[in-house]
């Protein structure tokens, strides 16, 4: 079903995925409030100036809450009364998940908890969440599809993903909030982010240094640029999901549901290997 989007939260807004989101939206004349924590996982500057690029347009609004603040983020919804809301903001990085695992379950689990419940209470019309292509984690069966079952993560960060799936579903079967999840494919583009592969290659041949490659080198990845992301993004916004008529519990499919709940890969189709 297709619909007014009316005012739009996007959270994680100072973010790679974000911060294009919020322009995009912002160059299509929509209402939006971004929202940020702003931490430290990598450069703040680097966030400072994304959200320079967007401050003071029309239409858009800043503000600094972390969304595992459960009274901040009551009182946003409160105030706020968003029509749709669009859950970029998480902690993020694979490898950063073994050093430092509280972090994922503080943003991602009680984060988006805090998400699902101002949803609930304040009658939003429909909740897009960013999820990532790491839930496929053991999975070998090639392309990767969401009507495929990913219960085998094979990390902490995949595993808050895949969380936030089985989460998101939950309250749309509870509560009828219509959800749609999107498993975001290696994203690269202008302002990435400096953890991402693609920019600690081209640092590393830039400075004459070694690339680490794991596995032997036996991997492949699938890249895909900012603006096909966001314009997969923009276009699912408006198409509120509807219960699927045709699912059935004797051969459940993961990306539909008899609730108001879609899942959607987001990438190129096209595999590089590392």
């Amino acid at each position: 079903m297709n619909s007014d989007t009316g005012k739009i939260l996007v959270t994680g807004a100072a973010g790679f995925i974000g911060f294009h989101l919020c322009r995009r939206l912002l160059e299509q004349e929509k209402e939006v409030v971004g929202l940020d924590n702003l931490n430290d996982y990598y450069d703040v500057n680097l966030k400072l100036n994304r959200l320079k690029q967007i401050e003071g347009r029309k239409n858009f609004k800043f503000v600094k809450i972390d969304i595992a603040d459960k009274n901040a983020i009551k009182s946003l919804f409160s105030i706020e009364r968003f029509d749709t809301v669009i859950n970029m903001a998480a902690q993020a990085g694979v490898r950063y998940s073994l050093i430092n695992p509280h972090v994922y379950i503080e943003s991602n689990i009680t984060g988006f908890l805090n998400i699902l419940e101002g949803c609930r209470h304040n009658n939003v019309k429909h909740l897009v969440f960013a999820s990532s292509s790491s839930v496929y984690g053991a999975n070998t069966k090639m392309p990767f599809s969401v009507h495929h079952n990913v219960d085998h993560s094979v990390s902490l960060y995949a595993a808050t993903k895949k969380a936030n799936e089985l989460m998101a579903h939950t309250y749309s079967s509870l509560y009828k909030i219509p959800c749609t999840g999107l498993r975001f494919f290696t994203v690269y583009g202008p302002w990435g982010r400096p953890d991402m592969a693609l920019f600690i290659f081209t640092k590393a041949i830039l400075e004459g240094k070694p690339i680490d490659v794991f596995n032997y080198g036996k991997m492949q990845r699938d890249f895909t640029y900012i603006d096909d992301i966001i314009e997969g993004v923009v276009r699912v916004i408006a198409i509120i999901p509807e219960p699927d008529i045709k699912w059935s519990g004797n051969a459940p499919d993961p990306s539909s549901s008899y609730a108001p709940y879609r899942l959607y890969n987001i990438g190129n189709n096209n595999p590089v290997e590392l």
